[in-house]
C-alpha cells in the first residue's frame, strides 16, 4: 500500500466506525450490496457525503469514496476511482443519483 492510500483507509474506516459498513458496487447499472446482495436503483439511495482523494505521486490513486444509505436503511460505502481511473459504470450510475450531500466543515461539527 503506499502512502497515498493511507487518507483513503482513514477515511474510510471513520465512516464504518458510524455504522457504514456494507460495501457497495454498481453491477448492471444497479448499485449491488456486497453483504445483502440486494440490488438498488439510483432514486434508492441517499448520497450522505462524498470524498475525493488525490495521489501526490500517481493519478492512477486518485479516489472518491461515496458514503451511502439506501431507502431500506443499509448504510456503507462506495469506492471508485476519478479522472484517468473512473469506473464507468459508477459514473453511469452516480449521475442518475439525485440526492448527493457534500457536508461543508460547519454542516459536520
Amino acid at each position: 500500500m503506499t502512502s497515498d492510500m493511507k487518507p483513503l483507509l482513514s477515511c474510510l474506516r471513520g465512516v464504518e466506525l458510524q455504522g457504514y459498513t456494507d460495501n457497495f458496487k454498481v453491477i448492471d447499472q444497479r448499485l449491488k450490496s456486497l453483504q445483502t446482495g440486494y440490488f438498488y436503483k439510483p432514486e434508492d439511495i441517499h448520497v450522505l457525503n462524498f470524498f475525493r482523494f488525490e495521489g501526490a505521486s500517481n493519478p492512477d490513486d486518485n479516489a472518491i469514496l461515496y458514503v451511502i444509505e439506501t431507502k431500506d436503511g443499509n448504510k456503507g460505502t462506495l469506492v471508485d476511482g476519478y479522472g484517468v481511473s473512473a469506473d464507468t459504470d459508477v459514473g453511469n450510475f452516480m449521475v442518475q443519483v439525485q440526492d448527493i450531500v457534500k457536508k461543508t466543515e460547519k454542516q459536520k461539527a
